[in-house]
């Protein structure tokens, strides 16, 4: 059995991830939290990948174990695909997700329906340095932003990202739903299937 630490503190991803490990056969997988460390990344990366690999690399060198770290954000074709790298701090450093949404918002006042198109993004790095090994996977899900939000599950831009497939927002699907169409979900998918092929391999 490998033991992975989910390198983010982030509540909301670590109930995603945990839904998403759950088919991952001879990995356990465990929380900053549960190691007792609180580890603060600064994400100064240009990219995703970038962000996501310093997130593992930091969390790896700290606990000893090998690290699984994603950088994901929202890009909104209207805003030249902001807020991107900075989703997180899209209105100043440790903003709210509520200050958050209202700065997207605000950001969307004068932009027509038809340029609201945006996708959520995510780059997963794990990341096992007794093995020198190191894999990135991607996922998005492509949808439009919605001034009114919607649904009390997920987190972060999820109440304002409408998906017009399933006629709702993406904080509306239950966790399953969510995991299986999310740019998080598609990301582990090929994590999953990319871990399973090393072991047996």
């Amino acid at each position: 059995m490998i033991r992975v630490v989910f390198a983010t503190q982030n509540t909301g991803k670590l109930r995603e991830f945990a839904i998403l490990a759950t088919p991952l056969v001879g990995y356990e997988f465990v929380s900053l939290k549960d190691l007792g460390i609180a580890l603060d990344v600064v994400e100064d990366g240009e990219t995703f990948a970038q962000n996501a690999e310093k997130k593992a690399l930091a969390v790896a060198r700290v606990t000893g174990l090998p690290a699984l770290a994603d950088d994901s954000g929202l890009e909104v074709d209207a805003l030249g695909g902001a807020p991107g790298v900075k989703s997180a701090r899209f209105a100043g450093d440790h903003a709210t997700d509520a200050e958050n949404n209202r700065r997207l918002i605000d950001s969307l006042l004068d932009a027509q329906d038809a340029v609201r198109t945006a996708r959520f993004r995510c780059d997963l790095c794990f990341f096992d340095g007794s093995r020198g090994l190191t894999l990135h996977t991607q996922g998005a899900c492509e949808g439009t932003i919605v001034d009114s939000p919607s649904g009390s599950h997920g987190f972060g831009y999820d109440p304002h990202f409408w998906l017009p497939a399933y006629g709702c927002t993406m904080a509306q699907l239950e966790a399953a739903q969510k995991s299986a169409i999310s740019h998080r979900g598609r990301a582990f998918v090929a994590m999953v299937n990319a871990l399973t092929e090393l072991r047996t391999s």
